[in-house]
């Protein structure tokens, strides 16, 4: 057990995941020199020879801490394992082959009810072109439990880490951002009405886009095409599991630098933007804070400006700036304010 500097046990909440992570595998040894990168990335990177790596990651999901059954379709949930497994492996700018799914079940669930999940996980499967390999079944007495884990390849001259960000890099995003995290609010919102009176049967037909998004996020495979195919190589990236904010943070940590986007050029959907003002949030607060878009966030060098420029879904922010550590974003009023990592916690 961690004791802190006055002799006592420390919260966990104290530290959050990703500092949790660090203080618990800062001392493991490696011993396996074909090991490029092991923890610390949103994949771990093997060396295989003939300069090909393989690309390893792994997620966890849990009921009533990931995901509630109350509104999230098991057919759903089957396909969103898979899919932000895969979206770690393009995260590292690489191409998924596989994956192995394990679960943990309760005799609360039929038969049928897992061939709902795995129904959502062929799909996702089919959808992205990755074998099944495996996997291991057990009983839990704490709900439905997921662990997938992804397996994918690429070449040890094009990987992405997130520690290439460099002074002056252009900071791109994919897609939109926000509206997973605007879906969950409006899912919990009606659920909460729902409680209160079960005769009420909510009304979601307008809110189709951000449900969506929140239900069936995509991996971008789609992104990692593209920019092989305009000759562009991110000098870092990762997928936007936690929120824009937490993400640049992780980018900066890694990278010993600082970032600087602009409010404006933050691509936020029309539904996003009414959801939050119906909620009374500032849109931007979803983007930055969110998570679970599951889009890229990249930085590339100046040079490939050209190349991005006017290309459908991919979006110019910001850049990488010298303050390590600090992201600062301008206001559209022309104020500048600090950035924080406020996205979800695991703890």
């Amino acid at each position: 057990m961690f004791e802190d500097k006055q002799g006592g046990l420390t919260p966990i909440t104290n530290l959050g995941e990703f500092s949790l992570i660090e203080k618990l595998t800062k001392d493991f040894p490696s011993f396996h020199t074909e090991t490029l990168k092991g923890v610390g990335d949103d994949a771990a990177v093997i060396k295989l020879g003939e300069g090909k790596v393989q690309l390893i990651s792994t997620d966890l999901l849990l009921e009533g801490i990931h995901f509630d059954l109350r509104y999230v379709p098991l057919r759903h949930l089957g396909y969103k394992a898979v899919a932000v497994n895969v979206s770690d492996i393009c995260a590292m700018n690489g191409k998924p082959y596989g994956i192995t799914v394990s679960i943990g079940i309760s005799n609360r669930f039929t038969v049928e009810a897992l061939e709902a999940l795995y129904e959502g996980i062929r799909l996702a499967c089919e959808k992205y072109r990755v074998e099944l390999l495996g996997g291991d079944t057990s009983s839990s007495r704490q709900g439905l439990v997921i662990s997938v884990s992804a397996y994918g390849e690429g070449a040890e001259n094009t990987t992405t880490y997130r520690n290439g960000a460099k002074k002056h890099d252009l900071i791109c995003v994919s897609g939109d951002l926000g509206a997973a995290y605007a879906g969950l609010l409006v899912l919990e919102r009606e659920k909460a009405v729902f409680l209160k009176d079960p005769n009420m049967q909510p009304d979601l037909t307008t809110y189709g886009y951000a449900i969506g998004r929140q239900l069936k996020p995509e991996a971008r495979t789609d992104v990692i095409g593209l920019l092989e195919n305009l000759g562009v190589l991110p000098t870092s990236m990762m997928d936007i599991s936690d929120g824009l904010a937490s993400e640049l943070h992780h980018i900066c940590h890694q990278s010993k630098c600082g970032a600087f986007i602009y409010a404006r050029n933050i691509p936020i959907d029309y539904l996003t933007s009414r959801i939050a003002g119906e909620l009374e949030i500032s849109p931007y607060t979803f983007a930055l804070n969110g998570g679970e878009d599951y889009e890229l966030v990249f930085t590339i060098s100046l040079k490939d400006y050209e190349k991005l420029k006017g290309i459908e879904g991919l979006h110019i922010i910001g850049h990488i700036t010298d303050e390590p550590g600090r992201v600062q974003m301008e206001l559209k009023g022309g104020s500048v304010v600090d950035v924080e990592a406020q996205g979800w916690t695991h703890f």
